[in-house]
């Protein structure tokens, strides 16, 4: 895909910048403290285009590059990461369905994606199972034109408030290796799934994330993503390459909160007769701080660029995803000391930055399983 030109980036950053300071930044703090669904906000966003940002044009998308897609996710983690959640799990959607699905699949669903008309996420993640996919529970089998499907699904953004999920199923439990047994539907709220309790988390407020029953759940056997059982791995793992680098801008986002908003402080707060950026262990806080955001928004880009050359970018995104969200970590616990007591108040930004980081060390992928994929490609990128 051609990446837009420089002044074409700027316009679209421009309006997300724009979109933020007029439509997020004024609400975000009163909408997060009631764990309440943005739902203006989301409007706004189907205006601006993002339910699209990644889907072609030839559908009704915005087409952008994943240089592009990531700087846009930066700006808005900054401003509230919850929101990117609304998006990012749409587009992991459509991108399974624009890059592996029918046609006829593409036809019907992409340009409804696009528009937001017809918004969702991905389930993957079960009660008994994480990171380890291969070892879903939920069973899809096949009963002349449909499929009937039996599970749950836990952890599940966009659940509540969406309207169809790309859900990841066994169709031959019996497949070795396991993930040949594996398939991914589109499972539209009115075909009968079940939406469970909303979870309660730390951080991550305003968007919703819960439970899903599949009790004899009849799903129409076209809406099997490309039409060939056994292939759902595949495409949800092309999907995660996406996400990776969507959560490692995230990462990028909250860093870079964390730290402007600590220069700011560090300047106007004053201990000793001077201002607390005078400190040396002030400064040497903020210059780790700007290193980690810098390397972290470089390894974003790498990432980015690799997804846009259409390679497969499992090590960079996990490069990215790791070391962006750990930066997010670090930064956000540096910024809570450099403003003490206002960190942890929670009439300032710093103590959400603190709750929302975490999460991004565990979602797309715990940091422990990116070192495992990071090594693996290292061998089998460098053989002997």
């Amino acid at each position: 895909m051609d990446s837009p030109g420089a002044a074409d980036e700027d316009l679209i950053l421009d309006s997300v910048e724009r979109f933020l300071e007029r439509d997020v930044k004024p609400y975000a703090h009163e909408l997060e403290a009631a764990d309440a669904y943005p739902g203006d906000i989301v409007e706004k966003m189907k205006e601006l285009g993002l339910f699209g940002a990644t889907i072609a044009p030839e559908y009704g998308g915005l087409g952008l590059p994943a240089t592009t897609y990531a700087k846009i996710v930066e700006r808005v983690s900054a401003a509230w990461m919850s929101i990117t959640g609304v998006f990012n799990s749409h587009l992991i959607m459509a991108a399974a369905v624009q890059r592996f699905g029918t046609e006829q699949q593409k036809r019907r669903y992409l340009p409804r994606f696009a528009s937001g008309e017809l918004r969702g996420g991905i389930a993957l993640t079960e009660p008994d199972c994480g990171s380890d996919l291969q070892a879903i529970r939920t069973r899809a089998r096949r009963d002349g034109e449909h499929y009937v499907v039996n599970g749950t699904k836990t952890w599940i953004t966009n659940a509540i408030e969406g309207h169809i999920l790309a859900v990841l199923v066994k169709t031959d439990p019996d497949a070795e290796p396991r993930h040949k047994g594996m398939s991914l539907l589109l499972v539209e709220k009115g075909d009968g799934l079940r939406v469970g309790r909303k979870l309660a988390k730390l951080g991550y407020l305003g968007i919703d994330t819960a439970e899903l029953a599949f009790e004899d759940c009849r799903v129409p056997a076209d809406n099997l993503i490309g039409g060939k059982e056994g292939k759902g791995m595949q495409q949800i793992l092309s999907g995660l390459e996406l996400g990776r680098i969507n959560v490692a801008a995230r990462g990028v986002g909250i860093a870079r909160a964390c730290l402007e908003e600590s220069v700011a402080y560090a300047q106007s707060r004053k201990t000793f007769g001077k201002p607390i950026c005078e400190h040396q262990t002030i400064q040497i806080k903020l210059a780790d701080m700007a290193t980690r955001l810098e390397a972290a928004r470089l390894l974003v880009e790498s990432a980015a660029q690799a997804y846009d050359s259409g390679r497969r970018c499992d090590l960079e995104a996990g490069m990215a995803k790791l070391f962006a969200t750990e930066a997010a970590l670090d930064n956000s616990l540096e910024a809570m000391r450099i403003h003490g007591a206002y960190g942890y108040s929670k009439e300032f930004n710093i103590e959400r930055y603190y709750r929302d980081a975490p999460l991004l060390a565990i979602g797309e992928g715990t940091n422990e399983l990116q070192r495992i994929v990071i090594a693996r490609q290292l061998i089998e990128r460098s053989p002997v």
